[in-house]
């Protein structure tokens, strides 16, 4: 599980038996799923608040190249 960023307490990660399309996994305070394409969108989360949730995609969108390549690099 290449852990691909960390930000307010959050661990980004892609794992490596994993399925399309293209997500990362979030922990912290709770776990989401955050597609990276065709749009960032939550997937699903269980234990985040909204303020969290919302801190989630924003990283997740400013991050974006970097985590949609590390999914490519990992899943080909």
């Amino acid at each position: 599980m290449p852990t691909v960023h960390r930000e307010h307490g959050l661990k980004f990660v892609v794992y490596v038996d994993d399925h399309p399309p293209p997500h990362i996994h979030v922990s912290g305070r709770g776990t989401a799923r955050i597609a990276l394409e065709p749009v960032v969108r939550l997937m699903d989360s269980r234990g985040l608040s909204k303020p969290d949730i919302g801190r989630v995609l924003d990283v997740v969108r400013s991050h974006h190249t970097v985590m949609l390549e590390a999914w490519i690099r990992i899943h080909g």
